[in-house]
C-alpha cells in the first residue's frame, strides 16, 4: 500500500485519537485501545515507510499513550469504583446494539410462547412440567394464585433462585462462543416461558394479578438475563464479525468486555432473589407496593444500564457515537 493511501485509510481514526490524549481521564479499555491500534499501525509504518513523518508521527502518538497507561497503573487503587461508574458503563454503551438484538429475540420468544399457548391450552404443562401447572390450577382453586412462592424455607429459597439465575446468565454469556446460536437459543427459550406462563394466568382471568406479583422480582431478573444474553452476542458476534481484528484477538477482547457485563449483573440477581424469596409472597400487600418496587426496578434498568451509559459516553469521548 502506497503512503499516501495508507494515511488516507487512518487519518480520521489518528485524528480521534489524538483528540483523545488530551482528556484528562481516559477510560482504560479505550485507552487499552488505542494503544493497540497505534502500535500496530506504528509497526507497519516502520516497516513499509521508514524515516517518514507518518513513522515520526505514530510514534510521538504513541508514546503519549504510554506515558497515560503507565499513569492509569498509578491510578489502580480505585479501580472497584471505576468499573461501576465508568468501564460498565462504557461496555454497555458501546455493545448498545447487541442488547437491543437481545432484547428482539426474547421477545420473539414471548410471542411464540403466547401463540403456542392459545393455540394449545396444554402446551404450558408441556413448557412448564405438568407437576407446575397442576400445582398452579390447585393453588388458583384455593384462592391464592401465588402460593407457589410462598415457600416456608426463605432463605435456601433465596439461595437456589439467586444460584440458578446467575447460572441462566452465565449459560446465556457462555454460549454465545459457538457463534451466538446458543445465546439466541437460551433468549429465545426463557422468552417461551415468560410467554407461556403469563397467557396461562390470562386464561383464568388472573393477568393482572400474575404481573403485579411476577414483575415485583421479574423486571430485574428479566432485563438482567437479556443483558447476559446481550454479553453472549458480544462473544459470538466476534467471531462471525471480526472486523480487521484476527478471530482469536477478536475474541480474547470481546470476552474481556462481555465478561464486566455478566460479573456487573451479579449484584442485581442477587437484589432479583432477595425480592422473590421475601416480598413476592406478600401477596395480601396493597397494589401501590407492588407498583412501586416495579417502577424503581425498572428505572433503575433504564437509567444505569441505557441512561447512564450515555452521559459516560459523552464525557470521555466526547460527541463520538462510533462503537
Amino acid at each position: 500500500m502506497r503512503e499516501a493511501a495508507f494515511i488516507k485509510e487512518n487519518r480520521e481514526k489518528w485524528q480521534k485519537i489524538d483528540s483523545q490524549t488530551k482528556a484528562s481521564d481516559i477510560p482504560s479499555e479505550t485507552l487499552a485501545d488505542n494503544f493497540i491500534e497505534l502500535t500496530d499501525d506504528l509497526s507497519y509504518a516502520r516497516t513499509f515507510y521508514p524515516g517518514s513523518q507518518t513513522v515520526r508521527y505514530l510514534n510521538q502518538l504513541t508514546g503519549q499513550y504510554f506515558i497515560k497507561i503507565y499513569k492509569y497503573r498509578k491510578r489502580s487503587k480505585g479501580r472497584f469504583f471505576r468499573f461501576w461508574s465508568e468501564e460498565l458503563p462504557l461496555v454497555m454503551y458501546k455493545y448498545r446494539k447487541n442488547m437491543l438484538y437481545a432484547f428482539i429475540f426474547m421477545f420473539a420468544g414471548v410471542l411464540l410462547g403466547v401463540f403456542s399457548q392459545q393455540q394449545d391450552s396444554t402446551f404450558a404443562s408441556f413448557f412448564l412440567s405438568p407437576a407446575y401447572v397442576n400445582q398452579t390450577l390447585e393453588n388458583i382453586e384455593k384462592g391464592d394464585p401465588m402460593a407457589i412462592y410462598k415457600d416456608d424455607h426463605k432463605e435456601l429459597m433465596f439461595f437456589g433462585i439467586a444460584t440458578n439465575n446467575i447460572w441462566v446468565a452465565f449459560y446465556a454469556f457462555i454460549l454465545g462462543i459457538f457463534f451466538s446460536a446458543g445465546t439466541v437459543y437460551i433468549l429465545f427459550l426463557n422468552g417461551i416461558m415468560l410467554g407461556v406462563f403469563q397467557y396461562f394466568f390470562y386464561t383464568k382471568g388472573l393477568l393482572l394479578t400474575s404481573a403485579l406479583s411476577i414483575w415485583l422480582h421479574g423486571t430485574l431478573e428479566i432485563s438482567a438475563i437479556i443483558i447476559a444474553g446481550g454479553a453472549g452476542l458480544i462473544l459470538g458476534n466476534s467471531l462471525l464479525f471480526p472486523g480487521t481484528y484476527k478471530r482469536t484477538y477478536a475474541l480474547q477482547k470481546a470476552a474481556k468486555d462481555a465478561l464486566k457485563v455478566v460479573v456487573g449483573l451479579v449484584p442485581v440477581f442477587l437484589v432479583a432473589a432477595f425480592i422473590e424469596s421475601y416480598l413476592t409472597r406478600l401477596t395480601e400487600m396493597p397494589i401501590y407496593f407492588n407498583l412501586t418496587i416495579i417502577g424503581l426496578s425498572a428505572a433503575f434498568i433504564i437509567w444505569y444500564f441505557i441512561y447512564y451509559p450515555h452521559i459516560i459516553n459523552k464525557k470521555t469521548n466526547g460527541l463520538n457515537k462510533e462503537d
